[in-house]
């Protein structure tokens, strides 16, 4: 569960930071605010800004370099 607490995340998991930023992007979107649909469905039909798109990208790379051996020696990307 992510929380913000005096500004500060309280969610440990890896990528929390940019899995924040995404929501905080879907929930901002017109897509969720006007048209009143749900965060997953305005990704699922690309109805949101590309600036919600980029971050749902690095979000993904951020949770596939955790399965690349390669990348624990690297860093995560999008940390």
């Amino acid at each position: 569960m992510m929380r913000y607490d005096e500004g500060e995340l309280t969610d440990h998991r890896p990528c929390a930071g940019v899995r924040a930023d995404l929501k905080m992007c879907l929930l901002e979107s017109d897509c969720c605010k006007i048209e009143r649909k749900l965060p997953k469905d305005c990704l699922k039909e690309k109805n949101c800004p590309p600036e919600c798109l980029a971050l749902q990208n690095t979000f993904f790379e951020c949770k596939r370099s955790l399965l690349d051996n390669r990348q624990r020696f690297r860093g995560r990307k999008g940390y």
